[in-house]
């Protein structure tokens, strides 16, 4: 049976926010304190668990440095990530899918012409992806940037990789006068989420896998129209309906077609075998409600 403390406090701690606070502050903590103290008490939570709780925050955090963000895993495992992306783009209606932003997005990428190789010096099968901009009305988007990243073949991103000699697998582009891109790199795989650290031992403990299906990262943006961050999924990946983080959307998932053709393959500047897909992004005019551009590790850690 609850005593009086466990039926007031929740009040008497909400009480004591500042009539002079923001809004939009006081209305957020007022809804975490109530959810976190009805949590405690419906699960009954003993000292011992809520001290493990601490110590797990604290090794999340102790893990993030400015090139790998724990928190952000946290967040995408649990499917918050995946969650605050579809409050957000409510009636996105035509214009591109969002997906999770990922733990691994890293400011200083090297910019590439159109068509040039972003996974230079890479093993990999070899692939070319093409596609175009537009708005929703169809309107070609020129100029509209990309920003693109991707694991390697044995799925780790160049921050997991010691000795890499600068950002790899990364790349900015522009698309042309007509908003068509393209570019040239390695077949992307699925991989597993890091799992040396808080968020892997969490993963165990709930008896699930790590595993992501293979994807490429984008970022497209153009003046005046909303930001996407989105993935283009490999079409067939065992782990399209059990991605870790719950960020599959079927009209993000692309055939990545395979091709013996020496002819085409010297066409894009790549050999035979090779693979092949294509992809238009749809923006919509900005509205009120921005999607925010890419934030890595280091924006956290250093503040």
């Amino acid at each position: 049976m609850q005593n009086g403390l466990e039926t007031r406090l929740t009040d008497a701690v909400i009480a004591r926010l500042s009539d002079g606070a923001d809004p939009r502050f006081r209305r957020i903590m007022t809804s975490l304190i109530r959810h976190v103290h009805d949590f405690v008490r419906e699960v009954e939570l003993t000292e011992e668990e809520w001290f493990e709780a601490i110590k797990f925050l604290t090794a999340t955090g102790q893990k993030c440095d400015d090139r790998r963000q724990e928190y952000i895993l946290l967040s995408d495992v649990l499917g918050v990530s995946m969650l605050v992306d579809a409050v957000n783009h409510r009636g996105s209606g035509a214009s591109t899918e969002t997906t999770v932003l990922g733990p691994f997005f890293v400011h200083g990428a090297p910019e590439i012409e159109n068509g040039a190789d972003m996974a230079a010096g890479w093993k990999g099968e070899p692939t070319y992806v093409s596609g175009r901009v537009l708005s929703t009305e169809g309107k070609p988007l020129a100029g509209a940037l990309l920003e693109l990243w991707q694991s390697n073949s044995e799925g780790c991103y160049d921050v997991q990789v010691a000795d890499t000699g600068g950002r790899q697998l990364r790349a900015r582009l522009r698309a042309d006068a007509e908003g068509r891109f393209r570019f040239r790199t390695i077949l992307p795989t699925s991989y597993p989420v890091p799992t040396d650290g808080p968020v892997g031992l969490i993963l165990d403990r709930m008896g699930r896998h790590p595993m992501r299906p293979a994807h490429l990262h984008f970022i497209v943006s153009a003046p005046g129209y909303e930001t996407v961050v989105t993935h283009l999924f490999v079409k067939g990946d065992p782990y399209l309906e059990s991605d870790v983080v719950f960020g599959v959307k079927d009209s993000l998932i692309v055939d990545f077609k395979r091709s013996e053709s020496r002819a085409e393959a010297q066409k894009f500047g790549l050999t035979a075998p090779f693979y092949s897909a294509s992809y238009d992004f749809l923006l919509r005019p900005a509205g009120k409600v921005q999607q925010s551009a890419g934030r890595s590790a280091g924006d956290a850690v250093e503040g």
